[in-house]
């Protein structure tokens, strides 16, 4: 008896980030498109509760109650009255570390694999009620395909998509903490007016439309000055996928990894075989979007 879900990465195609508010947060615009790069969530009945997790940069995923997974399982169980005795098995593939929200991708992947292991029958309200619990981007992870999230980014408006949007994605050599650049959000902002986070009219059309042009010309991220700011050498990395052909780049979420969008995959392809050669990055990926959020593959 065993659970398997597929969740995906995401991208941020707007991250417009408001002031710090009193309880440290801070108000954001965040659109969200979920791209093709897939963790796998696996639940087996077990004595106690267990995470294992393998892929690349798997030893940098912490196996112990502080993870996403087990704090979904926990969670849902507490809810219910049941034992959070699961075996989580992690099957990596979203970079660690890498602003692409892979841990909220495996919160939102255990906490359906556990609904359908335990038979628990969550409402959808439900379940995205303990993803807005875990973390800020735990509901889109669960839900995929475009979204607007407002709030802390975990009130979630799913946006309409025109077409398939072909993304090439450079991974760091090391990461970046999402607190940190937070904090040098905040300290950049120190002495200025911040404006509130509003979504930018362009790029939701642009997103409706599929045009990967006016996307290109739309896309922001408030966060990118931080992060460039704690990791200079992201700037040479997001120079080389510009000089390739890119239509647009920007580091994704709180970085460190770096988006770049293309025009076809034809032109993903090109763009991708440029930075593995540019010295720049530790390695490249390339994925399309918008794609489903957590989908149960096997079991159930």
């Amino acid at each position: 008896m065993s659970v398997t879900v597929r969740v995906p990465a995401k991208v941020n195609v707007q991250l417009a980030v408001g002031a710090a508010r009193a309880d440290g947060f801070h108000d954001l615009a965040n659109v969200f498109l979920a791209v093709g790069l897939h963790d796998e969530v696996t639940v087996t009945p077990a004595d106690e509760l267990r995470v294992t997790c393998s892929g690349p940069d798997s030893d940098q995923v912490p196996l112990d109650r502080t993870n996403l997974a087990a704090r979904a399982a926990i969670a849902l169980a507490g809810r219910r009255g049941l034992d959070a005795a699961v075996h989580i098995h992690i099957a990596k593939d979203i970079p660690v570390a890498g602003g692409m929200a892979g841990g909220s991708a495996d919160g939102a992947g255990a906490l359906v694999a556990c609904d359908a292991l335990w038979g628990t029958d969550a409402s959808r309200e439900e379940l995205l009620d303990i993803c807005a619990e875990l973390g800020s981007d735990v509901p889109f992870s669960l839900v995929g395909g475009a979204a607007l999230g407002t709030g802390r980014g975990e009130k979630l408006r799913t946006l309409e998509v025109g077409g398939s949007f072909h993304w090439v994605f450079a991974m760091a050599g090391r990461g970046l903490s999402t607190p940190a650049v937070f904090r040098e959000f905040d300290r950049l902002a120190q002495g200025r007016a911040v404006p509130e986070p509003v979504a930018s009219r362009d790029l939701l059309d642009a997103l409706a439309k599929g045009d990967p042009d006016a996307l290109a010309a739309a896309v922001s991220n408030d966060l990118q000055p931080a992060a460039l700011s704690l990791f200079p050498e992201l700037a040479d990395t997001l120079a080389a996928g510009r000089a390739a052909g890119a239509l647009t780049a920007l580091v994704s979420g709180s970085g460190p990894t770096t988006a770049f969008l293309t025009r076809d995959a034809a032109a993903a392809t090109k763009v991708a075989a440029a930075l593995g050669a540019s010295g720049t990055c530790r390695t490249v990926r390339t994925a399309a979007g918008p794609v489903p959020g957590a989908t149960v593959v096997a079991g159930a």
